[in-house]
């Protein structure tokens, strides 16, 4: 089956194609949706910051306006990209992610980090290009890893205060530099709630706009240790049943994925698929 969104680099002298208004992961929308035709949006008076052609969607071009601050246009409304991620369909937060990272790295390589000049957009590339130094800018990820515990029939999930009221998860942090990854899982999982863990399987990864993290999904077994929560990061933590999960992360993450895969397994139901 042919994929709606399907991200690429198009030259914004073009003319014509859809575009998506982002400011702060954040998105302009009214009654039809998010897309804008171009020529029509760009002729408001918007504080438009830098403009990339992004891709397709449904064969369309589409190109993303990154503003400095969201203004009003009548008829319309600010969607956060959390709101996409919790409700709407899977190929549209693809294109929204892609979006916001594409955006924020915009909005925050303006100026060369080496000389201070302006930047400019090197054509054909996704990069910035310093003409003064001759520095490029690429697109930022950070590796980051994320982690299902388990013991038996039990898994390991916490909450972070900034989690929606209720929801439990797994364990994530972001790798530091002069670290493996598996080195980076296990003082994360120490740092965060004391434990030991052992026989760590890499599973899968996933691309996060939140903002610009690459997760990297492992399961890993509980070794030794009873759970110490550190302060400030983890508000709760605590051993569930396979029978009696709390409420859990967005059904399309990969937090969700590794909770969802390790129930299938442990009650012999159907594996989940990773969201793309």
């Amino acid at each position: 089956m042919a994929l709606r969104w399907q991200p690429g680099i198009l030259d914004t002298q073009q003319s014509g194609g859809w575009v998506l208004a982002h400011c702060k992961q954040h998105f302009l929308a009214d009654s039809n949706g998010l897309l804008f035709p171009r020529e029509w949006l760009k002729k408001q008076e918007l504080p438009i910051l830098a403009e990339h052609g992004i891709g397709h969607f449904d064969g369309d071009a589409v190109y993303l306006l990154e503003l400095a601050q969201p203004v009003e246009i009548p008829g319309c409304f600010w969607q956060s990209l959390r709101h996409f991620m919790l409700q709407g369909d899977g190929d549209t937060f693809q294109l929204l992610s892609y979006a916001t990272q594409i955006g924020t790295w915009a909005s925050q390589h303006r100026f060369c980090g080496s000389c201070g000049g302006p930047m400019q957009h090197f054509a054909g590339e996704r990069a910035m290009h310093c003409p003064h130094c001759e520095l490029h800018h690429y697109p930022r990820l950070s590796p980051s890893m994320i982690v299902l515990i388990t013991r038996g029939d039990e898994i390991l999930l916490a909450r972070s205060p900034r989690f929606v009221s209720g929801v439990y998860s797994t364990l994530a942090g972001f790798v530091e530099a002069g670290e493996s990854v598996e080195q980076c899982v296990t003082r994360e999982v120490r740092e965060e709630v004391g434990v030991e863990v052992k026989n760590l399987q890499y599973l899968g990864s996933q691309g996060w706009p939140f903002p610009h993290s690459l997760m990297l999904g492992f399961h890993a077994e509980y070794a030794a240790g009873e759970i110490v929560m550190q302060a400030d990061e983890i508000e709760d933590a605590r051993w569930f049943d396979v029978h009696q999960l709390p409420p859990l992360p967005a059904s399309r993450s990969i937090a969700r994925y590794l909770i969802d895969l390790y129930v299938a397994r442990r009650l012999g139901h159907a594996e989940p698929v990773l969201p793309g």
